[in-house]
């Protein structure tokens, strides 16, 4: 399963949205979803794929957005988060 595919597997499960409302192209705007409800979700990609978002104001505002900024910080192993140390 791409990024994209999780992203809007989780969106649909977690916000409620059906897919015709995560489709890439999609402006989370137009979908109903305010700036918290972004930032809370992000918080929850964070977990879900065990990456720290930078604190870079990367402007959000499509479903395909939200796949490009994970697949960023995926790619970059300083925001790769380190398992806790026992």
């Amino acid at each position: 399963m791409s990024t994209l595919e999780k992203i809007q597997q989780l969106m649909r499960e977690r916000l409620g949205l059906t897919e015709e409302q995560v489709q890439p192209g999609q402006s989370l705007e137009a979908i109903g979803i305010d700036s918290l409800a972004i930032v809370e979700f992000m918080f929850d990609l964070e977990d879900e794929f065990g990456v720290r978002l930078t604190d870079e104001r990367t402007p959000v505002n499509s479903v395909q957005d939200i796949a490009d900024l994970i697949d960023r910080a995926l790619a970059n192993p300083e925001q790769v988060k380190q398992p806790a140390s026992a």
